[in-house]
């Protein structure tokens, strides 16, 4: 195979493995791919997929789990010029077939235990890709394109709050930027970490690729398994362990229930949703190291993150290296030093707009600043605070309720594993608050205790008005908390209880 310069995310793992062709770089199901393999391998697919039609800049459906198979799969489409799109496997048959015609796909490849799905959705749309669940010959000797880092390499379509979902479009670029960044925070190579989130996720493929990159192991898990994250962890000994907070909630529980050897951990990251003080402590406790939040979104990350030596607990770190942070009033102006203002930042790992949605990339890119819809505020250190989306603050009467700091404070008592906080309809207040919580297996707590609780942690008109018990908080196709899906419950049982 030709090999071409290095200015694609194929050929950077690509000189990695001519570095160490013979060191491991993917586990998972107990089945491994060295360095050697994986380059050689996903170059071959890659020209396996060119033979077959499809030309650079062509989009790749990559629907399938955590595999080798579908790590090989992104990367050929990084070697080819094609766009990878990857697509969440929680995804039902109308939000995939939304997928494959916004995108354009000339290409799409379900493991087979998803294509049915798959099929479904493509039958829902005229002149869709064809569903394959195999994936093409390897070729050899052929030449792979030039690729420049300018070029889209992925689309990633986002959960969203919106009707429908948008395409965050990152170039080869923005991607490859993710290793100096992830660097900065403590990726290194010799490291081996464990990935519980998918690689069809901004959280999963921002761990794939700079670990990679680095040159270290990754050892995946199909699908995400508290028991199989701590199993992983002794047994091959993992040093990096990074994660969802909804996840890493129950892979603490887990911990505790029936404690594993996991002292080879030496760096654990927590992001994608709020960190809790009360997770933090606990994973501490029971892992040996400290959990560093860590901020980000898919349209940029990392951007801030606390760091062994400069951590303030509680908070979303400081701006990393080479990262632009701004705290901006409704009318784009700087918000002062303590005020609450949107997040917006300027970074190397910033997304080039979403795809085939001028309007939204209008509102979301503005003179190079990118718009997070995230609330926070900076303190005199330059730490940076969140403090909620902007569509999720409750307002009751008048008075401005950050879903977060409620929860932070039930989340303190011993009983409560997990809580989402909701603003429901009340046409005094505008909005009353309502949480919803879900008990630790074998423990109790009644609505006026966790009350009490609240009342002596929050300011009155903080506090709940409702405790809403549920044997666990819906989970949006990401693995967070799914606010809107509380909300509609939440609502739904103040007005039956009203009646």
């Amino acid at each position: 195979m030709a090999a071409v310069p290095l200015m694609n995310l194929g050929q950077a793992i690509h000189e990695r493995a001519e570095r160490q062709p013979h060191k491991t770089a993917l586990i998972c199901r107990e089945r491994t791919l060295t360095y050697g393999e994986l380059d050689r391998q996903s170059q071959g697919l890659a020209l396996g997929l060119l033979s077959e039609g499809l030309k650079p800049g062509d989009r790749v459906g990559v629907h399938w789990s955590n595999s080798l198979e579908a790590v090989k799969l992104l990367l050929a489409c990084f070697h080819a010029g094609l766009v990878a799109l990857p697509v969440n496997t929680r995804l039902k048959a109308l939000e995939l077939a939304y997928i494959m015609e916004h995108s354009g796909a000339s290409a799409w490849f379900s493991e087979p235990g998803l294509a049915g799905m798959a099929h479904d959705a493509r039958a829902q749309i005229a002149g869709g890709p064809e569903i394959r669940s195999e994936l093409p010959a390897e070729l050899d000797g052929g030449e792979l394109p030039a690729v420049d880092a300018g070029s889209v390499a992925a689309v990633m379509y986002t959960s969203g709050t919106t009707a429908r979902p948008k395409g965050v479009t990152h170039t080869h670029g923005s991607l490859m930027a993710t290793e100096a960044l992830m660097r900065s925070v403590g990726l290194a190579g010799g490291q081996t970490a464990v990935i519980m989130t998918s690689i069809m996720h901004a959280s999963g493929l921002i761990c794939l690729l700079p670990t990679l990159m680095q040159g270290s192991v990754l050892a995946m898990l199909p699908a995400f398994d508290p028991a199989g994250v701590v199993d992983t962890i002794e047994r091959h000994r993992c040093t990096l362990v990074v994660g969802l907070p909804a996840m890493i909630q129950f892979v603490v529980e887990e911990q505790a229930r029936q404690p594993r050897d996991v002292s080879s951990t030496r760096l654990a990251f927590a992001g994608g949703d709020t960190v809790s003080l009360q997770l933090q402590e606990r994973f501490e406790k029971l892992f040996g190291v400290p959990l560093f939040e860590i901020y980000g979104m898919t349209e940029g990350v990392p951007v801030t993150c606390n760091l062994p030596g400069a951590t303030r607990v509680g908070s979303i770190g400081r701006a990393l290296p080479g990262v632009n942070v701004r705290l901006l009033d409704l009318l784009g102006r700087d918000v002062s030093e303590g005020e609450i203002g949107e997040i917006a930042f300027q970074c190397p790992t910033a997304f080039s707009g979403y795809w085939n949605d001028e309007r939204s990339t209008a509102a979301a890119l503005v003179d190079g600043w990118v718009l997070s819809g995230d609330l926070g505020r900076r303190d005199a250190d330059g730490y940076y605070w969140f403090c909620g989306r902007k569509k999720e603050i409750i307002v009751r009467g008048g008075s401005n309720i950050a879903p977060q700091e409620v929860e932070e404070a039930l989340y303190h008592h011993p009983a409560v594993l997990e809580v989402g906080v909701v603003g429901v309809p009340d046409p005094v207040y505008g909005e009353r608050v309502a949480a919803c919580v879900a008990l630790r297996d074998g423990r109790m707590a009644g609505e006026e205790e966790l009350l009490s609780f609240a009342r002596a942690r929050l300011a009155d008109y903080k506090v709940p008005e409702r405790i809403i018990f549920l044997n666990e908080l819906p989970k949006g196709i990401t693995g967070k908390i799914h606010r809107r899906t509380l909300k509609e419950l939440a609502g739904a049982q103040v007005k039956a209880q009203s009646v």
